[in-house]
């Protein structure tokens, strides 16, 4: 089979061993060459017999024609220690045969090429306008880890920018009104299959823009994304869903609105010798869900005990608040097998909590105090049993063009710290939920930074869908005394870390409009429309879990004279 440039076609080559002259000399190199070989041919189109299929590992077939050679010329060789054939599987150093060979790859990163020209050309029709901003930026304390890059003068180091969140801001205050850029970002993080060192982000920033402003833009851009490339139409207005509700119904902050089990607090059904059973906690708070797994229980407590008994499961059962409490509708048994959850809650159970014959209802007590983080142990639970009953056959997965969107809206403007996460190195106990240049919801929120911070709503959302965070923005603090305060009088920064900052609060001083934006995780974004679990299938170089690219053998050591020239050596 000869395939064109593109591989979307391919047409049969004959040659047979009787040929004379040039076609025999053809007919021997050719079958000389090894498959995916670089070749001239020259020959004859001839008419033949229609195939059967008018495919061909994924390339269209030309079914009714074929090239008699009469001249080949190989471009290149093939070298004898590549072996490739139909189940070859080839690793991350021969990442080029996997795009070369894997059509799907291919596709994908057509599709991503194709989804960055028409949000371009979107974007250039709705007003906005493209600027690029700088690569080798500075050391600033946002909140991620940032990579440095030395330089040649003593002590002195470029920083590779978590976002161009200050850039932005700083266009903000030049005149611009409308930006964006498909920009490349670089945070020092633990990886996961959602998250790279270095990503691509789509950022959007506007002046004299509210928060109901940019969201409206977002929908209509992804509107525009899903009709061209997908041929789907979404909904006119996407769902909106504030940060405690969807802590409180779903464990979450990015809810999967495709699994309907909402999580209920029942604490004022239980009694509270249940509640000392259940739970070591004082006071504590008791939620539910409940999940249809089986008609039959018998098939249900099969299932729980797999779970619990499986290492998905074993974390659950270690919770220092105490197991969950595991309750399978039985309708031959006393109280339809929750007597042990006593009168009371049997008969106000809340309706979306009663149990059929076979139903699955999970309780887990929690502390009584605001929800914070990005999930529950509830919620992670309740997300972990979807996809194990999923696995197993007992649920229908969820419809992989159900594309549920929503807001998520009111986070809270701070989050106690963590031992990961390094957040501003304020010492005032947590740091900016998202960075620290989102602005307080509303004046009474700004109240609440001189009364009590850690009750103040930020004025950021989070578009999620399907379980996913594809991006997140804020209404941005466009005045000078209000940042400063929040970095030395809320965070509790240092001073030295404070002039880190210097640049932006002179900026903002010097009249800066109000301004929005938000940035869209391009790298998820295609991977979700491409139905991909890891966003590694829609690069066309993505590092491993380690970090590492296996094809360039990046990162790799550097020898004493190079730290040298930056005046550094290694500390062992």
């Amino acid at each position: 089979m000869l395939r064109n440039k593109s591989q979307h076609n391919c047409i049969q080559l004959v040659s047979t061993s009787n040929n004379e002259g040039p076609a025999a000399e053809a007919h021997k190199q050719l079958r000389s060459l090894k498959e995916w070989t670089p070749v001239f041919v020259r020959g004859k189109i001839k008419n033949r017999e229609p195939a059967k299929s008018d495919t061909h590992q994924g390339m269209h077939l030309i079914v009714d024609k074929e090239l008699a050679v009469e001249y080949v010329l190989p471009l290149n060789d093939m070298s004898d220690e590549i072996i490739i054939k139909g189940d070859t599987v080839f690793g991350p150093e021969q990442r080029h045969l996997q795009l070369r060979t894997n059509r799907e790859l291919r596709d994908n990163l057509y599709f991503r090429s194709r989804a960055v020209t028409r949000a371009k050309l979107f974007l250039g029709h709705e007003g906005w306008r493209e600027y690029e901003t700088p690569i080798l930026f500075k050391s600033t304390p946002e909140g991620a880890r940032e990579f440095l890059v030395p330089t040649r003068q003593k002590g002195l180091a470029y920083a590779l920018p978590q976002s161009p969140q200050q850039y932005k801001q700083i266009l903000m205050a030049s005149g611009v009104t409308n930006y964006f850029q498909f920009a490349r970002c670089f945070r020092d993080e633990d990886l996961r299959a959602d998250r790279q060192p270095e990503f691509t982000q789509l950022d959007m920033e506007g002046a004299w823009k509210s928060e109901d402003e940019i969201m409206d833009h977002v929908e209509r851009l992804l509107r525009n994304l899903w009709y061209h490339l997908l041929k789907q139409e979404l909904p006119l207005d996407f769902p909106r869903m504030t940060y405690q509700e969807a802590m409180a119904s779903y464990g979450s902050d990015k809810p999967d609105l495709r699994f309907d089990a909402k999580i209920h607090d029942i604490t004022q059904h239980l009694s509270a010798d249940l509640v000392g059973k259940i739970t070591p906690l004082q006071d504590p708070i008791v939620d539910a869900f409940k999940i249809p797994i089986s008609s039959d229980p018998k098939t249900t407590r099969k299932f729980v005990a797999s779970f619990l008994d499986s290492p998905e499961g074993k974390p659950y059962l270690d919770n220092p608040n105490g197991q969950p409490g595991i309750f399978i509708g039985d309708l031959s048994q006393p109280m339809e097998g929750l007597g042990p959850l006593g009168y009371d809650y049997v008969m106000n159970t809340p309706d979306a909590l009663a149990t059929d014959h076979g139903d699955l209802l999970v309780l887990q007590a929690r502390p009584n105090v605001p929800l914070s983080g990005g999930s529950t142990v509830l919620g992670n639970l309740r997300l972990a049993l979807y996809k194990a009953a999923i696995a197993q056959g007992l649920i229908e997965p969820p419809d992989t063009m159900d594309w549920r969107f929503v807001w998520i809206t009111d986070f809270p403007l701070f989050t106690p710290n963590n031992d990961t996460d390094p957040g501003q190195g304020g010492t005032a106990g947590f740091s900016s939920t998202h960075h620290p240049f989102t602005a307080p919801k509303s004046p009474k929120d700004v109240d609440l930074l001189l009364k009590d911070p850690s009750l103040a709503k930020a004025a950021h959302y989070d578009i999620v869908l399907n379980g996913i965070e594809l991006g997140g923005g804020s209404r941005r603090i466009h005045n000078a005394a209000v940042q400063e305060f929040v970095f030395r009088d809320v965070l509790k920064m240092k001073p030295e870390r404070i002039e880190d900052f210097r640049h932006l609060l002179d900026v903002l001083n010097s009249g800066c409009p109000p301004h929005a934006g938000i940035a869209l995780g391009w790298d998820r974004l295609m991977a979700v429309m491409r139905g991909k679990e890891s966003v590694r299938d829609v690069i066309a170089f993505p590092k491993s879990g380690r970090g590492e690219d296996g094809l360039v053998g990046s990162p790799n050591r550097v020898i004493q004279e190079q730290w040298g020239t930056y005046h550094l050596e290694i500390k062992e």
